[in-house]
């Protein structure tokens, strides 16, 4: 087994596609329009299936927000520089209705550098700095 994707709904397809690709520096993959069925899927990521997991972005027609309900936590994202990563997104992320939400630094209790995001729908993104990457 393997994982291949983790699904988000959001609200407007095309901002979600423009944060994932300008401000977290993703491709955009591929996308499907299902108007009989009345939702449209865009899938993004560093690199497709089956060598790396994607995000599929769903946009059920006429849905501009959803409750993330308390379960959600994070995705994870390893960083070369986590500092440097939140100075490269800050503006972008801001305009596109993102925003830095935990600045750079240890984690509690730990040593390992992190920081957060929080896409235009409210999901966070968590920064984890892995020098090696």
């Amino acid at each position: 087994m393997r994982l291949l994707h983790t699904m988000l709904r959001v609200g407007n397809l095309q901002r979600s596609i423009d944060f994932y690709t300008q401000v977290m520096g993703m491709q955009l993959l591929r996308t499907t329009e299902r108007p009989e069925q009345k939702y449209s899927l865009a899938f993004v990521g560093y690199g497709t299936n089956p060598d790396h997991a994607e995000i599929e972005l769903t946009y059920n027609y006429g849905v501009e927000s959803y409750e993330l309900g308390s379960a959600y936590g994070h995705i994870a994202i390893g960083v070369k520089d986590v500092a440097a990563t939140c100075a490269a997104v800050r503006d972008k992320a801001a305009s596109l209705g993102g925003a830095i939400t935990r600045e750079p630094g240890p984690v509690k209790g730990g040593n390992t550098v992190i920081a957060f995001i929080t896409d235009p729908d409210g999901y966070k993104i968590e920064l984890i700095e892995r020098p090696a990457i």
